[in-house]
This record gives C-alpha cells, sequence and structure tokens, in this order.
C-alpha cells in the first residue's frame, strides 16, 4: 500500500512513527508543510521513507498562501496516487487534504488542535469541516474523542490509542553518572521537559519550584527543552539566584533522556492542554511519580494517590501546595513508581499501540461510512 504521510513539522512523534511504518510493507511518502526552524528532530528520516518538498517548506504555513498550496497538493496526490493519505494536525495537513477531497483520508489529531484550537470560531470551524471529509480519525486519549465526537465525528470513526513509549528504553533505573555530577544525592529531584511554550506552562513550573525552594530547600530542578520562553525563564532563575539548583539540559537527543528521568525523583507538568502526553508516559514508563494539572489527558493516566497528584491548572499557588504535599510523601515514592511503571506498561506499550494505527488505515480503506 503507498501512504502519504503528510505532518505539519519534523518531530520526534513524526520520526518514531514513520520508523514504524518504515518496518512494515507499505512504500511511505513523507510531506513536511513547515519548517518553523526549532530544530525539532534531529534524526534523519527511516532510509525507506521517500520526502517530498513542500514549496514553502522553509516558512511557516499562512493562509494566504492556500490557494497555491492546494494546487501544489492536487497536483502531488494525482501524481503519486496514494492509497491513503494519513495528515494531521487537524486544522493544516488533514484540512488541506480534505479540500481538496482525497480519500481515504486518516486525519490524526495532535491533541491540541481540538482541545485548544478548535475553541476559536475559524479553528473550530476548519476542524468541523475537515473531520466531515475524514473517512477515519486517530486520537490519543478519551478527551480528544469526546471533543470530536462534539464537532460531529462519528463515533465509529474513531480509533483511540496512546502513542506509548518503547519500554525497555523509558524504564527504572540508577542513574549512571548525571545526578552524583550534579552533586544531587541527597536532594529531591524534579523533572520538567515540555517544551517552552505558554501552552505547556513551564514558566509556572519555574515559579513554583522558586516559591517552594524558600522553604524546601531540598529540592532540584532538571529543566530540559526549549522554545519562544527561553529568555523569560532563563531571567527569572538567574533573577532568583537558583541557577545552582537548576541544570538546564536543553534539547536532550531521545536516546539520551532515560537518564534524565532515572536521575529524577519526581516528573512535573503544568500544561494547559494534552492528551495522552508522550513525556509523562515516558516518566511513569522509568519509575517515576507525577506532579501534573488537573487537565483530562492527565487524569485518564495519573490518579492521585495511586500514580502522583494534581494541581489546579493555572494555579501556580496550587502547585506550590502540590510540590510540599509531595515531599510529604517522599517516602512513598517507590511505591507510587511501581504503580506509574505498572500503568505505562499495561497502557502505554508502543509496540502494541501501533498495530491500532495499521486497524485504522484498514478501517479508512473498507470505505466511508
Amino acid at each position: 500500500m503507498r501512504v502519504l504521510y503528510f505532518s505539519r513539522d519534523y518531530t520526534p512523534h513524526d520520526y518514531r512513527f514513520l520508523s514504524a511504518l518504515a518496518e512494515t510493507s507499505h512504500e511511505v511518502f513523507y510531506l513536511r508543510l513547515e519548517d518553523k526552524g526549532l530544530e525539532l528532530e534531529q534524526r534523519r528520516l527511516p532510509g525507506t521513507i521517500e520526502e517530498i518538498d513542500w514549496w514553502s517548506v522553509r516558512r511557516p504555513f499562512i493562509w494566504r498562501d492556500l490557494p497555491r498550496s492546494l494546487f501544489f497538493l492536487r497536483s502531488l496526490l494525482d501524481r503519486l496516487k496514494p492509497d491513503l493519505v494519513h495528515a494531521g494536525p487537524v486544522q493544516n495537513p488533514a484540512g488541506l487534504v480534505a479540500a481538496v477531497g482525497y480519500h481515504p483520508l486518516v486525519t490524526m489529531s495532535w491533541g491540541s488542535d481540538l482541545l485548544v484550537g478548535a475553541d476559536r470560531f475559524l479553528g473550530r470551524s476548519v476542524a468541523k469541516y475537515t473531520l466531515k471529509r475524514s473517512d477515519v480519525l486517530v486520537c490519543d486519549c478519551q478527551a480528544v474523542r469526546t471533543r470530536a465526537e462534539e464537532l460531529g465525528m462519528r463515533s465509529d470513526r474513531i480509533v483511540v490509542f496512546p502513542w506509548g513509549v518503547d519500554l525497555d528504553k523509558f524504564s527504572p533505573g540508577e542513574s549512571e553518572h548525571l545526578r552524583q555530577d550534579l552533586g544531587w544525592q541527597s536532594n529531591l529531584v524534579l523533572i520538567s521537559n515540555r517544551s517552552w511554550e505558554p501552552l505547556y506552562g513551564v514558566d509556572q513550573v519555574i515559579e513554583a519550584f522558586i516559591r517552594g525552594s524558600e522553604f524546601l530547600p531540598q529540592l532540584r530542578l532538571i529543566l530540559l527543552g526549549d522554545g519562544s520562553q527561553t529568555d523569560q525563564i532563563r531571567g527569572r532563575i538567574e533573577t532568583a539566584g537558583l541557577t545552582d539548583r537548576v541544570h538546564i539540559g536543553g534539547q536532550v537527543e531521545n536516546d539520551d533522556l532515560p537518564e534524565y528521568y532515572r536521575a529524577a525523583d519526581l516528573y512535573v507538568s503544568a500544561s494547559h492542554s494534552d492528551g495522552s502526553s508522550v513525556s509523562l508516559m515516558e516518566a511513569m514508563a522509568s519509575g517515576l511519580p507525577a506532579l501534573v494539572s488537573d487537565i483530562p489527558g492527565n487524569r485518564e493516566w495519573v490518579v492521585p494517590g495511586e500514580h502522583g497528584w494534581w494541581f489546579e491548572t493555572g494555579k501556580t499557588v496550587s502547585l506550590v501546595d502540590g510540590l510540599k504535599q509531595a515531599v510529604e510523601s517522599e517516602s512513598e515514592f517507590d511505591s507510587l513508581g511501581e504503580r506509574a511503571r505498572q500503568r505505562a506498561a499495561e497502557r502505554a506499550n508502543w509496540q502494541v499501540n501501533f498495530q491500532h494505527l495499521l486497524e485504522a488505515y484498514d478501517l479508512a480503506r473498507a470505505g466511508k461510512g
């Protein structure tokens, strides 16, 4: 089967899907809508995947490019004649495919495209248009499924599966050297590795860490990633005089991530919107309890008292209280981490979950309902 995989940018998630597809018998073509220059993924495409150049890939997609983009896409599809198009997020790549009327179309939600992007008028209108013309929607959690149904997607055309993680790579264990190199053997180490963008609340994690450090001096923070808030976040840490308590690791290669999880005691995320967060699943698979914002996607994974704690979304005071509660429950971290690992093993096995994507392909090719 010839598959056109059409994504907005090239991210670690795209690399993982394309790598898995490369192991199948399908002939896969990769089309990238734009390149924001954020160095999201440095690994090369798997050797069997053929990349197709988008006419304006070196700059962000803008809506005034729509006529030319549709002409390019229609010509490409006429030439390639794929048996199936896999496209997402909903409002961008999938929306373009829907607009040219190509079938079968498997639309893949990236979570925030429906949970956040569809709250605005244009985003909602484009989402409804795209879903109406999609043969199948794949998404990673029940919260996204519910939103898609509200926007008119038929429930029997939705396939839900968490994107999952490599359970062999992300597993409990002792830090080989990082924690010792930092001199933090006796500290309580937090880890945050979300993108430094407003949606993911890393600025809130920093503010809560600064406030919490006033009465919880044993706290330390491993801070990975970068983004548009880099200057703000780095400046806040320096102004607070806590550079010796925060290890800023920048963008970390996927193969190096397990060492960072193993050097930590507690995973923290203040994201304002998420589906099934891959970083949360990686942390849980690594045996870490989690302190996460109380949003639908996180509630599907973390049960308070079983795998960690929730705090009120967007409320720094609530996150500080959560840090205090976690410190007071430090003796329970091992049992919380064991249950987190078990939950990840049961629900986040990438090798198992990927098969659901292939089932979605079969459903789409069986004909639009």
